[in-house]
C-alpha cells in the first residue's frame, strides 16, 4: 500500500511525534501536511491514518517532489501553500480534520550550495527562491530595490538595528559591482558583524531576503486563514515555527484570531476566538532532539483546536 520509509538523506523532521500526536489523527482523517519537504512529517501521518484516510501535501520546491510517496491515501501538489483552499477544492475537498506546517527552510535548502540559503557558500548564486520558477531572487533584490525599501527589508525581516546602514553600503556597492554572488553579498555585511556576532548578523541578513524572496509572511498569513476555513470543528491545527515573526503571528491567530494579537471579549470577559489552544505552553524539542539536530534548536510547537 505504501513506501513508508525515512528520508533523513533530505531533511530530518523537527519534533516529528509531538507534532503529528497534536493532530490527533484517526483512521479514516482527511490530513493536511503544508510543508512537504523531505516527507518525514508526512510519512508519519500517513502510518496513522489507516485504510481509508486520505492526505494530502504541498510544496513549491521541485527537489522536494524528487521525495514524493507512492500511496494511493497519497497527493503531493506542487504549489506554495497559500493556495491552500483553491487546491483542496480542485480535488473536491471541503474540510480536512487536521493540517500540520513545519515552517522555516528545511536542512536540505541550507545544504544544497547552488540554491544560495547559506552564507557558508561564498561562490554559490544569490538565489533564495524556494520556486525556481519565481522571478524575482536575492540578487535581483539587492540590485533592483530602492535605499529605503531594503532598510525596511533588513529591519522588519531580519530585525537588524543597523538596516539603514547595510542598506546605504549596498547602494554604494552595486554603483561599482552587481550583487551575484553570496560573496559579494557578505563584502557588505562583514564590516557589520565583529566576530563575536557575526554568525547571528549574517544568518539574520540572509534570514530577512530569504523572507522577501518568497514573500513568506503575507503566504503563511494567507494559508492561516484559509485553514481555518477548512478544518472541521473539532479540528486541529499543528504549527512549527524557528524565528519570532513567524512564531508571533501564529501565536496571535491561535490565540486571538487575529494577526495583531488584539483581544476581543464577550459579555463575561472570555476572549472571543475561533480556536481553542491545545498546549497553553509551547513545546520545544527535547535536549536530545536538540542535540542532534541542530536545526530543532529553535523550533517551537503550538497546537490549536477549531472550536465547535
Amino acid at each position: 500500500m505504501s513506501d513508508i520509509v525515512k528520508s533523513e538523506g533530505y531533511h530530518v523532521p523537527v519534533l516529528l511525534k509531538e507534532s503529528v500526536d497534536g493532530m490527533d489523527v484517526k483512521s479514516g482523517s482527511v490530513c493536511v501536511d503544508v510543508t512537504y519537504g523531505g516527507g518525514g512529517h508526512s510519512r508519519e501521518i500517513l502510518s496513522r491514518l489507516g485504510k481509508q484516510g486520505k492526505l494530502f501535501s504541498f510544496d513549491q520546491d521541485a527537489d522536494a517532489l524528487a521525495n514524493t510517496i507512492k500511496d494511493e491515501r497519497f497527493t503531493l501538489v506542487k504549489s506554495n501553500f497559500r493556495f491552500l483552499k483553491n487546491f483542496l477544492r480542485y480535488y473536491e475537498v471541503s474540510e480536512v480534520d487536521s493540517i500540520l506546517a513545519d515552517l522555516g527552510v528545511s536542512s536540505h535548502h541550507f545544504d544544497e550550495k547552488d540554491r544560495g540559503f547559506s552564507f557558508r557558500f561564498e561562490d554559490a548564486d544569490l538565489d533564495m527562491r524556494m520556486n525556481k520558477d519565481a522571478r524575482m531572487s536575492a540578487a535581483g533584490i539587492l540590485n533592483e530595490y530602492e535605499e529605503e525599501r531594503l532598510a525596511n527589508v533588513f529591519y522588519l525581516y531580519g530585525e537588524l538595528k543597523q538596516s539603514r546602514r547595510i542598506a546605504s553600503e549596498i547602494m554604494k556597492y552595486r554603483k561599482v559591482k552587481k550583487f551575484h554572488k553570496v560573496a559579494d553579498l557578505l563584502d557588505v555585511l562583514k564590516p557589520f558583524a565583529g566576530k563575536e556576532k557575526e554568525k547571528k548578523i549574517l544568518a539574520q541578513a540572509f534570514q530577512a531576503l530569504r523572507i522577501e524572496v518568497n514573500d513568506e509572511m503575507s503566504a503563511l498569513e494567507e494559508m492561516l486563514m484559509q485553514g481555518l476555513d477548512v478544518l472541521k470543528a473539532g479540528g486541529r491545527f499543528s504549527v512549527i515555527t524557528y524565528h519570532s515573526l513567524e512564531d508571533r503571528l501564529v501565536k496571535n491567530f491561535f490565540k486571538t484570531g487575529n494577526f495583531e494579537g488584539k483581544t476581543e471579549k464577550d459579555f463575561y470577559g472570555n476572549i472571543l476566538t475561533p480556536f481553542r489552544l491545545v498546549n497553553n505552553k509551547v513545546i520545544i524539542p527535547s535536549e536530545a532532539e536538540q542535540a542532534t539536530n541542530p536545526r530543532s534548536r529553535s523550533a517551537k510547537l503550538r497546537i490549536a483546536e477549531k472550536k465547535q
